[in-house]
């Protein structure tokens, strides 16, 4: 018994890791994230209410298992039961998913908003290189942005499909070859928010991260000044 306890112990900690760490899209700093995270824990909560549900009904049907219906009877409950468990139930769940969620996914695409800023990002195997075309310089797997600023990003790929995520800010979205996908993130706190793959794009993909600095106004004035003065100082020296 007590190595059925310590073993159960074992793997409840091993769960729970994975409930913290960079990669948490329950841990949001910023608006987009924030709703994908009411939206999940919306679904889970109706998850239950359903879940509930089919225990309350496999619960009725064992009470009933002794007793005998006539043949008329039985169709009808199986009938019923086909309408209700089959049509009428899935029909409401993708409906109110489709309500709450398309409205999240819409405010994350780029649309004409004041004082939003453009970043573009190739992806490329095993890297992501960022341009930034108000500045005319280009990273590679870093990205700064300043804080309570929406940032409308470019997305392609310059070879396989790659997908560009970073949990703590909002979605993901792929990146295809031949295509630009569009992402609008925004972060509402400053600090260092890690992004991943998150698509299988060959022996490399465990490695192509990237990271988002978001700074606070000045801070950021800051950065683009000395990227500037650094890029410069290359031409000159070219």
């Amino acid at each position: 018994m007590r190595k059925r306890v310590a073993e159960s112990g074992l793997l409840a900690s091993l769960m729970l890791t994975g409930c913290s760490g960079p990669l948490s899209t329950l841990d949001p700093a910023g608006p987009h994230a924030a709703e994908v995270a009411w939206l999940w824990w919306g679904m889970l909560a109706f998850s239950v209410v359903v879940m509930l549900g089919v225990y309350f009904l496999w619960w009725r049907a064992m009470r009933r298992s002794g007793e005998h219906d006539s043949d008329a009877v039985a169709q009808g409950l199986q009938n019923r039961w086909v309408i209700a468990g089959g049509v009428a139930l899935p029909t409401i769940a993708i409906s109110v998913l489709l309500v709450f969620g398309i409205p999240v996914g819409h405010r994350m695409l780029p649309h004409a908003t004041d004082g939003a800023m453009s970043i573009e990002i190739e992806a490329r195997q095993w890297y992501w290189q960022v341009h930034y075309p108000d500045l005319d310089v280009t990273l590679i797997d870093e990205i700064h942005i300043p804080v309570d600023t929406p940032v409308n990003f470019q997305i392609r790929s310059e070879d396989v499909i790659h997908s560009f995520w970073v949990p703590r800010l909002g979605g993901k979205v792929d990146a295809i070859p031949g295509r630009v996908n569009q992402l609008r993130l925004q972060a509402s706190e400053t600090g260092s928010f890690q992004g991943q793959c998150a698509e299988y794009c060959g022996t490399g993909h465990a490695f192509m991260k990237f990271v988002i600095h978001a700074h606070d106004a000045e801070a950021y004035r800051n950065w683009q000044q000395q990227v500037s003065d650094d890029s410069e100082g290359r031409n000159e020296s070219q």
